[in-house]
Formats: structure tokens, C-alpha cells, sequence
């Protein structure tokens, strides 16, 4: 039944065993307890206890008497595959961007599967509200976020698609405002900013930067191409930007050129550091005062 390694499951360490049991969910999309034990001879507390571990790593989801994949369950979300793009570049910034979640907070999350990565690094985070019109992250968070909230915006479900737009998305954004938008793209140009392919789409994008305080957006290095439809933002209309790399310079060359009060967050595999923070901190402060002199800050994660 198990396709991982074959070595007798006494002998492997702790760290090995949790990640064939891992591996294992992947592959079936669930497992029971009674297989675990099976397996490794080990006892229903020592099973349940990798579990555990491998629900707070986002490894998967827990149930009652096993636990169920989380990875397959999102992947036949999107049916473009485009979880399996970019992944790892993804996660980095995903990392980055939950860092500037604190507990508490109100969160506008745009659709996208970027967006999706950095919802699944909030497990940590407690008593957060997190308002989205993707399908995928709404049932994600409703899943496997415990300590929060989640507000599924009412409207048009876009065919083919995992997101939900339309005047009446439109017109409940509108009465909502909260603490952080956490923005995607479909690509970013120096001379046309962040764009999108669906008008709809830049509608509802435009609203959540209008109505939340702080506004970041959230991309991979592979989105700085050429533009796609529609614009929906610049760099001035940011706190900050977050990616994992900056190809040519091109966005904190966008941001020096537009004297946008913006930080270039360069993720590294790594989580923010402490002063990154308070850069970005003092980005929103000098936003709100409005005293500060226009300049761009690249930051780089380790």
C-alpha cells in the first residue's frame, strides 16, 4: 500500500517517518491513523502526534481518525495547474508577506495562487479576519485556519474560474474596510504598472486597495513581462511590494521613477527581519502624515 521507502518503519528517525506519512497523504489524499501504527508499529498517541506536527508545518489537514491532503484538494482547485508554477519563488514571498500579518488583523486577500501560498502560511496567526472572493482560499482558510474568520464576498462566480466578481461583489467591497489588502497580478510593467486580463477582476482590485489601510502586493519575479489587459494599479498605490527577485531592476527602478513612498521586498527564502518591518512600518506612518520626501526602499530577506 505505501509507496515510500521500504526500510522497516522502526528504524527510520522521527524526521523520516513524518515525511513518508506526508508523502504518503499526497499520494492517497487521506490516511488513517490505524495505517500509521501499521506501519511504523508505533502507538495511536505517537500517530496522532505526527499528525499534529504535519497539520502546524501545512502539511496537511487533520480529521477525525487520520488526516486528508491539502495539496490535492487546492491543485484541482485551479483547473490552469498554475499551483505548479513557480512554486518554491511563491512560498518565499508568501513567507515574507505573512510576517507583516499581526494578530488581530482584518485582511483583504485578492484571488490568485500566490495569494493562496501566503494564506496558508497565517496558521500561526490568531484572531484574524480574512475577506477574499477566491473560492480555493475562503474554503483553504475555512479548512485549516482555526483561529480565523473568513468572509466569503457574494456575486458573479466567473466561468471557469475560482473567483467571484460583478457589481454586487463590487457593492459589498464597498462597505468593508479593513487593515491590509494582500494584492496579485497578472504581470507588472515599468510604463504600465500591475495589470490584469479581466476587467472585472481590475475592478474588484482597484476596491480592495481603496478600502483597506495598508496595501502590499504579492508576486513572483516571473509576473515582470509584458502587460495584460487591463491596469488596475501603480507602484505609488503600495506599502509595498514583495517578491523574490527584481529582474533588470525593473520595479525599484518603476519605484524610484514614480517617487512612490514604497518598499521592494526581496524575499530569500527566508521570513522578515525585524527591520524590514519597521521600514515598511514607517512607510505607512510617513503615507499617513503625508510629510515624507518620495523614495523608493529595496530590502532583501535573508
Amino acid at each position: 500500500m505505501w509507496e515510500t521507502s521500504e526500510k522497516d518503519g522502526r528504524r527510520v528517525s522521527i524526521d523520516e517517518r513524518r515525511a513518508m506519512i506526508a508523502e504518503e497523504v499526497n499520494r492517497r489524499s487521506s490516511i488513517q491513523v490505524s495505517d500509521i501504527c501499521e506501519r511504523f508499529v508505533v502507538s495511536e498517541v505517537t500517530a496522532r502526534n505526527d499528525l499534529d506536527k504535519l497539520e502546524r508545518a501545512g502539511k496537511l489537514r487533520r480529521t477525525h481518525g487520520g488526516a486528508v491532503s491539502i495539496t490535492r484538494t487546492i491543485t484541482v482547485s485551479y483547473p490552469d495547474q498554475r499551483m505548479n508554477l513557480n512554486v518554491e519563488a511563491k512560498r518565499a514571498v508568501a513567507r515574507v508577506a505573512a510576517d507583516l500579518v499581526t494578530n488581530g488583523d482584518s485582511l483583504l486577500v485578492d484571488t490568485g495562487t500566490t495569494t493562496l501560498e501566503f494564506v496558508r502560511s497565517l496558521y500561526e496567526k490568531r484572531s484574524i479576519t480574512i475577506v477574499t472572493s477566491d473560492l480555493s482560499i475562503a474554503t483553504f482558510a475555512d479548512s485549516n485556519l482555526p483561529h480565523a474568520e473568513v468572509l466569503l464576498l457574494g456575486g458573479v462566480l466567473r466561468k471557469n474560474h475560482r473567483y467571484i466578481t460583478g457589481s454586487i461583489t463590487a457593492d459589498i467591497l464597498s462597505r468593508i474596510h479593513v487593515d491590509k489588502a494582500f494584492l496579485a497580478c497578472d504581470s507588472f510593467h515599468p510604463d504600465c504598472g500591475f495589470t490584469t486580463e479581466f476587467t472585472g477582476n481590475a475592478e474588484v482590485k482597484r476596491l480592495m486597495l481603496k478600502q483597506s489601510h495598508e496595501h502590499f502586493m504579492l508576486m513572483d519575479a516571473s509576473k515582470v513581462r509584458r502587460p495584460s489587459f487591463i491596469e488596475f494599479a501603480r507602484p505609488d498605490d503600495l506599502m509595498a511590494i514583495i517578491t523574490e527577485a527584481d529582474p533588470q531592476g525593473a520595479i525599484a527602478g518603476a519605484i524610484e521613477k514614480s517617487g512612490a513612498r514604497c518598499a521592494l521586498l526581496l524575499a530569500n527564502e527566508g521570513r522578515i527581519a525585524e527591520d524590514e518591518a519597521r521600514a515598511v512600518e514607517r512607510s505607512v506612518d510617513e503615507r499617513t502624515d503625508g510629510e515624507a520626501i518620495g523614495r523608493q526602499t529595496t530590502r532583501h530577506v535573508q
